[in-house]
């Protein structure tokens, strides 16, 4: 059986840990593929990897005839912001790329989709009184959000139409290892603290960042694709993955802080945050048909984050000028991106809110 997995990120190569220990044979499609990163997360791996874009559909029905894929886990896109500061190719790649995928499912007699979605696409401006279900109104009038909304809609349709298999797994926000090239500000974020708790020093965070939501750990996502991309077909099909709790921006830095003490943060004035999410979400149902609950607690999850960069990401752990000097920026080594500036922050030392 071999997957064909859409972007080298985050959920991609989380899941990619939990393939590898079923000999699962996978082929990466990503116009950036992320070896180094990936081969350090998977080591020894037998991976394939293909330069492509989810928006030339020739190509990716190429590679996915060419590797005989039976399983599509779709995870590629633009995220959050990145959506926003350029809402035309964001929606072009979203929206357009996902029915790319989608004409390649179907053209190719591909027998799974697993379609990675987000907790964003529900409407928390609605009456959010009790954990929020599968059935619970989407749509949050934000262009991300919606985006993820038609992209669902999308699958929905074509598997209505064409009949294959689909799962659709809606995430919280993702922390662990990452590179974050998507553009998942919460994700960054939390590597960030990570890094600057490690090396005692001072992260700066522009009051935006710092919003309440739900968090969920990566290598628990990466358990429940691997499960949604195996399991005999459930009789429901959209999953909610999360861990059942929203942290405020202060309950998370003192969650790191059990394991990182030495973690120092600075709000940097702004705007305030956008609507927090109000509720988690309810995963009863992934507990009742997928077998899936969540096994890192916070505290775990934290620690095995620590060896994670540890291990693949020896100059996170060491000092570095970034986390004091620079708002919000990677520091992830060779593996870095390059350093990155949030809008809404201000890039001067000692000016804004202290927090130990």
């Amino acid at each position: 059986m071999t997957t064909l997995v859409t972007g080298s990120g985050l959920v991609g190569t989380s899941f990619a840990q939990a393939a590898v220990q079923r000999d699962a044979r996978l082929v990466f499609y990503d116009a950036q593929p992320r070896r180094e990163f990936l081969e350090k997360k998977v080591p020894g791996a037998d991976i394939v990897f293909v330069q492509g874009d989810i928006l030339d559909l020739p190509a990716l029905l190429h590679h996915i005839t060419k590797h005989r894929v039976d399983t599509v886990v779709h995870t590629a896109g633009l995220i959050g912001t990145k959506v926003a500061e350029a809402p035309y190719t964001g929606i072009r790649i979203n929206v357009m790329g996902t029915v790319n995928v989608l004409e390649a499912v179907r053209l190719a007699g591909v027998k799974r989709l697993v379609q990675i979605s987000s907790l964003s696409v529900y409407d928390q401006r609605r009456d959010c009184s009790a954990p929020l279900r599968e059935d619970f109104p989407r749509g949050d009038g934000v262009l991300y959000g919606n985006t993820k909304v038609v992209k669902e809609l999308m699958v929905e349709a074509y598997q209505r139409l064409y009949g294959f298999e689909v799962v659709v797994l809606r995430l919280a926000k993702l922390y662990g290892l990452g590179h974050f090239q998507g553009g998942s500000a919460g994700g960054r974020l939390i590597q960030t603290l990570m890094q600057c708790g490690l090396s005692g020093e001072v992260a700066r965070v522009p009051r935006p960042l710092t919003t309440d939501f739900e968090y969920v750990y990566a290598k628990d996502v990466g358990r429940a694709v691997d499960i949604a991309a195996t399991i005999p077909l459930p009789e429901e099909t959209n999953f909610n993955i999360g861990s059942g709790e929203v942290l405020t921006f202060d309950e998370l830095t003192r969650a790191i802080r059990e394991v990182l003490p030495g973690l120092g943060v600075e709000i940097l004035p702004g705007p305030p945050p956008d609507t927090p999410v109000k509720q988690p979400m309810d995963h009863s149902r992934a507990g009742e048909l997928l077998g899936w609950e969540p096994q890192y607690t916070r505290e775990e999850g934290f620690r095995d984050y620590v060896a994670d960069l540890g291990e693949c990401c020896p100059r996170a752990t060491r000092r570095s000028r970034l986390c004091a000097s620079r708002p919000w920026c990677s520091t992830l080594g060779d593996l870095s991106p390059g350093r990155r500036h949030l809008q809404g922050g201000r890039d001067r030392p000692g000016f804004g809110e202290r927090r130990e």
